[in-house]
Order: C-alpha cells, then sequence, then structure tokens
C-alpha cells in the first residue's frame, strides 16, 4: 500500500488522500484584464512532465487539509511533502 506523508498528521495510506492538481499555479492577480485566452491557460493547460512533479494533495479523510508534494511519476514515489505556501524543495535535496 502506498503511503503518504501528510505534513499535518504524519504518514497515513493513500485512500486517504486526494490529488488536487498542480502545484503553485498563481491566479491572475487582475482577473478584469484577462482574455478568454488567459483564463483557459490558468483554468485548464498543466504540464504533464515525466519525473519529478509538484502536485497538490487533500488530506480528505484526515485533517482535511490541502499541501504540496514533490512525486515522481515515473515511479509514483513521494520525494518530500509540505505545507502549503512554503516554498517548493528542491528535488535535488529532497529524500524519500
Amino acid at each position: 500500500m502506498l503511503l503518504i506523508n501528510c505534513p499535518y498528521c504524519g504518514e497515513r495510506p493513500e485512500p486517504e488522500f486526494v490529488y488536487g492538481g498542480e502545484a503553485h499555479i498563481a491566479r491572475p492577480k487582475d482577473p478584469d484584464s484577462q482574455g478568454p485566452q488567459d483564463w483557459v491557460r490558468y483554468l485548464y493547460r498543466r504540464d504533464n512532465t515525466r519525473g519529478v512533479h509538484a502536485e497538490r494533495w487533500r488530506h480528505t479523510h484526515g485533517c482535511g487539509r490541502f499541501f504540496n508534494a514533490l512525486r515522481d511519476t515515473t515511479t509514483d514515489h513521494f520525494l518530500v511533502t509540505y505545507k502549503t505556501g512554503e516554498p517548493r524543495p528542491d528535488p535535488a535535496k529532497a529524500t524519500p
């Protein structure tokens, strides 16, 4: 079973969590100045990189909080999890 380390609750089984999309996506500072293609880019266009990827997760069957994680999409291993609002860690310094 895949275990995910919630930065608030500790290590828990994967069925307690829900994937929340790519992490570190900033909402436009002036939404009224955005055109339709800008909104399409913000709402739907995401990187689908192979390798280490920054993701948002939610501990739905635990604390209910969102957090970020660096996960290797080729192996499905979580390198590090960190609280929302914290800067993205360097993947080279992250330990599984």
